[in-house]
């Protein structure tokens, strides 16, 4: 039965995703000769259509990487791809910890070397045709090297936590289980910024005296204390521009990718790091890490549950030994999160209207805090540099778009500021 409402929600979801891409599509297409009159005397008819087709471009490869991931799934479960790794490996170790985590280790490296060649096409093919690629492929390869040795330091000692957690904790070992995850996550948040980030980027101070004395100015108005302002070395793999703040308490940093300093002027990166502040203003870093913490709980206690049907390994193509405590917790896990996206997909639109909600609140505090005219100004050289569709489409746009519609922004903006 359970076999049937997997497949009945995943085909559901592929339906609705190709839906909705249709749409956007065709939306795009249709307005991609024409500018929309707010934007018409800053953004040209060439770099409108520029954006209107790497929007197409990215939708066809995202189509594709979708329809390759559903296949990929579909032949883990109901084909019985994980049966046969975990039966493989269970002739070859005895049932236990590092049998589990091998299975689990197997898998995401055969999912991500099936990634790989679209991957390499989105960054040395889709990017490199619009002009935004600046990667060689000695980096690519490097940090490809790089993310897998992190992901194994980091993710094995992790997963090895959780499946002793679930052999040896009872039956609220998912409760246990959370708490190491958040407490993981939290201490992440934290070294971020000085462990992690710098094995991928360089990241300087900013030089810019008149700039760096204008944003302390700001951050002084705005009651903000940070770690130090600086400069990322973005522009070795990629044209697009962006601001962002990382970390956790006193680790906090405020970080520029160098392309957007030099495509912004002054007054438009006070503005753009103003909008950034309304985030830091109105706890939405706080909020999105506490709707993140909510739902895992739950999802964690939904395995809990889940962990202990066999209707749950059979459904999904798999045959569970339960003859031995814990010898399938390693087979519910990887079960678990490969088939949650295809239930948690209607929770997309909610999470979306809130991102947006939020959007508009930190463009709201940027508008009182500096000029909203150079807030417009910023975003607007930044669609038109990252070549972001000015007409999406409405619905794609509801469903998916973590930030509201360029014209809908900026409206927004006029009206905060009349």
């Amino acid at each position: 039965m359970f076999t049937f409402v997997f497949i009945f929600f995943l085909f559901l979801t592929i339906a609705t995703k190709l839906w909705l891409t249709h749409r956007q599509l065709r939306h795009v297409s249709q307005h991609r000769n024409q500018v929309p009159p707010a934007f018409a005397d800053r953004i040209s008819l060439t770099d409108h259509q520029k954006a209107a087709d790497y929007t197409v471009a990215k939708l066809r490869l995202g189509t594709l990487d979708m329809l390759i991931s559903t296949i990929m799934l579909i032949a883990f479960t109901l084909l019985g791809g994980i049966d046969l790794l975990n039966q493989w490996l269970s002739s070859k170790m005895t049932h236990g910890l590092l049998q589990q985590i091998a299975l689990i280790a197997l898998v995401i490296l055969i999912g991500s070397a099936i990634d790989l060649p679209l991957a390499w096409v989105r960054q040395f093919r889709l990017e490199e045709r619009f002009g935004f690629n600046r990667m060689t492929l000695k980096l690519w390869l490097l940090d490809l090297v790089k993310g897998t040795v992190l992901s194994a330091v980091i993710g094995l000692p992790l997963l090895a936590i959780v499946l002793a957690l679930m052999n040896m904790s009872g039956t609220y070992w998912w409760f246990y289980a959370w708490l190491v995850w958040a407490g993981f996550n939290l201490l992440t948040l934290v070294l971020y910024p000085t462990l992690i980030a710098p094995w991928f980027n360089k990241f300087e101070p900013l030089t810019d005296a008149t700039l760096a004395q204008r944003i302390e100015n700001l951050l002084k108005r705005c009651g903000f204390k940070t770690s130090g302002l600086f400069v990322m070395d973005g522009s070795k793999r990629s044209s697009h521009g962006n601001a962002y703040f990382t970390g956790l308490g006193k680790a906090k940093r405020i970080v520029f990718f160098d392309t957007l300093v030099t495509q912004l002027s002054p007054g438009e990166i006070e503005a753009v790091l103003a909008h950034e502040l309304g985030h830091f203003k109105h706890a939405h870093v706080v909020k999105r890490i506490v709707w993140s913490f909510g739902l895992s709980l739950a999802m964690l206690a939904v395995l809990g549950w889940l962990v202990q049907q066999p209707w749950f390994y059979t459904g999904l193509g798999v045959t569970p030994n339960f003859s031995e405590p814990g010898a399938s917790n390693g087979l519910a896990l990887l079960l678990f999160f490969l088939s949650l996206s295809t239930f948690t997909f209607p929770l997309q639109p909610l999470s979306s209207w809130l991102s947006r909600r939020h959007e508009y609140e930190a463009d709201h505090y940027a508008a009182q805090q500096t000029s909203a005219d150079d807030l417009v100004n910023a975003l607007v050289k930044l669609y038109k540099d990252n070549a972001s569709t000015l007409t999406p489409d409405p619905v794609h746009s509801a469903v998916y778009d973590s930030h509201p519609p360029a014209l809908l922004r900026v409206e927004h903006l006029r009206r905060v500021t009349a």
